[in-house]
């Protein structure tokens, strides 16, 4: 999977506060590659969608 990007979901209540993971161009995230950390984040974030965060964005990966 091509990670050129990153999914963002952003605290409706806490300006600056998100959860950002890899993604390809299409918001798809391979979960195999998340630490069970991140993966509890994720699923999380995507079950909060509405209550406490935005519905994600895809954006493209900053270049360091």
């Amino acid at each position: 999977m091509n990670k050129s990007h990153q999914l963002c979901f952003r605290s409706l209540f806490n300006p600056g506060r998100a959860f950002v993971f890899p993604c390809d161009a299409a918001g798809h995230v391979d979960l195999d590659a998340l630490s069970e950390r991140a993966r509890v984040n994720y699923l999380f974030a995507r079950a909060a969608v509405g209550r406490e965060f935005t519905a994600p964005d895809v954006q493209p990966r900053a270049l360091h």
